[in-house]
């Protein structure tokens, strides 16, 4: 994932340590070393997110919001 993603809203896949899978809806800030810094749209807290365990992504449009 490159850093033209930087102040996006994404919807990814992503798989946990535990090997569970969640769907979230992420607002960008940082994307540096492997690591995605981001706001969880649905909790509206901070989280990071290892990008080899992003299974997929999409962009977002504007305003456009799926379930987390």
């Amino acid at each position: 994932m490159s850093n033209k993603y930087i102040g996006t809203t994404l919807e990814i896949i992503y798989m946990d340590r535990a090997g569970r899978i969640t769907q979230r809806s992420i607002e960008v800030h940082a994307i540096h070393n492997g690591l995605i810094r981001a706001n969880c749209l649905a909790t509206g807290q901070p989280r990071s997110f290892r990008t080899e365990q992003v299974l997929a992504f999409s962009v977002l449009k504007a305003g456009e919001r799926h379930a987390s």
